[in-house]
């Protein structure tokens, strides 16, 4: 089929922005996708990180200036990767500019940023998708598949999580994301926050209120020159609330930590209920396991989780085989597929990246949990 050719620009030339340059040379993995991205323009404040971009062919245009990058008309479609305190900033610039926009979480630094990148918005019309990439992992896709044929029956509990461990050594310098100032007051609810609950807020699983336990485990970390600095955004936050379902109510617990010993990026999401179960994470990439009541010859009736490998195809079909594996590059590719084959009106029904107001609603969860943990009570989180 003949594809639409649409250029890309990416501001922000860090480990994302390289992240998706790459996926974007990928592209010829995809069967018979209806876009063709070229990656045109790159934009970072530090030129030294410029000449990686150099060697794709792509490329037209290496600026510090993203004023720059969005006056390119050979740009059509905006990537946008920095840091939370600058995102209000040039998400309404870009939008603004007639770009459309693939947006990194958490959309603002707090709620009221969100809220004014929203309206920013509904006044251009711009298209715009926030990333969230785990769901896109082939075994996240058979997961929501299995929910949607009704298998489980009804839910008892669900749990949502996304978990690192890269700050469990408390010797690392200080950074960004370890400052409120920088990161948001929602700590590391900001900076996971969307990845835990972009699949509950896709299946309307919206908390009727949110009980929280925040966690500021190393308050505080070498600065530049070896002194130790408040590292003031909470480190772990673990989210609990009734959720009300067509079969009756349930509980979702999730999950956001940078200190989870032993997880390096482990994003998980399980369900069980009555008559079934399902269970993913990316620990085990190709694997799901499922719950059932089987006949066991000799023994009768017994609870069984079962492990089934999915392989490798998710939302868009590629030329991978389906026997083989997959990981996170291959889920950065096919959120890219959702989103320009979304953007071209050709997504059909295939899993759709995170909305602006899946966004704005994490970060309403997040001044939800803030407050539940300060007064030690639940609190409704609209």
């Amino acid at each position: 089929m003949s594809a639409r050719e649409v250029g890309i620009g990416i501001i922000g030339g860090g480990l994302m922005g390289r992240e998706i340059a790459a996926a974007l040379e990928r592209w010829p993995a995809l069967v018979d996708h209806p876009v063709r991205p070229r990656l045109r323009a790159v934009c970072d404040l530090n030129p030294a990180v410029l000449p990686w971009f150099e060697q794709i062919g792509s490329v037209e245009s290496l600026v510090t200036d993203y004023h720059d990058l969005l006056a390119d008309d050979r740009v059509d479609v905006v990537y946008v990767a920095v840091r939370h305190d600058l995102h209000e900033q040039l998400y309404v610039d870009t939008v603004r500019a007639g770009k459309a926009l693939l947006a990194e979480k958490p959309f603002g630094i707090d709620e009221g940023t969100a809220e004014r990148i929203v309206e920013a918005i509904d006044d251009t019309g711009a298209f715009v998708r926030c990333s969230s990439e785990m769901p896109f992992f082939p075994g996240a896709q058979a997961a929501l598949r299995y929910l949607a044929s009704g298998a489980v029956g009804r839910i008892i509990r669900a749990r949502s999580a996304f978990l690192h461990s890269s700050d469990l050594d408390v010797t690392k310098p200080i950074n960004w994301k370890r400052q409120a100032r920088f990161c948001g007051e929602a700590g590391v609810m900001n900076d996971l926050g969307l990845h835990a609950w972009h699949l509950p807020l896709r299946l309307g699983w919206t908390p009727r209120v949110l009980s929280a336990a925040l966690q500021d485990i190393v308050p505080e970390r070498p600065g530049p020159d070896g002194t130790l600095v408040p590292c003031d955004t909470w480190d772990n936050a673990a989210l609990r609330g009734p959720v009300e379902h067509e079969l009756g109510e349930f509980v979702l617990d999730v999950e956001t930590k940078r200190i989870a010993p032993g997880n390096k990026n482990t994003w998980l999401f399980e369900v069980e209920g009555l008559d079934g179960g399902v269970r993913f994470s990316t620990a085990d990439p190709i694997g799901v396991e499922l719950f059932r009541v089987i006949d066991v010859p000799g023994s009768g009736s017994e609870q069984s989780w079962q492990r089934i490998e999915v392989g490798s195809q998710s939302a868009w079909p590629t030329v991978t085989g389906g026997i083989f594996g997959t990981g996170f590059s291959d889920a950065i590719l096919q959120m890219w597929a959702s989103f320009l084959a979304e953007w071209a009106g050709e997504l059909a029904d295939r899993f759709a990246c995170a909305s602006p107001r899946e966004a704005l609603a994490s970060h309403r969860m997040a001044r939800a949990a803030l407050r539940a943990h300060a007064e030690g009570r639940a609190v409704a989180p609209v």
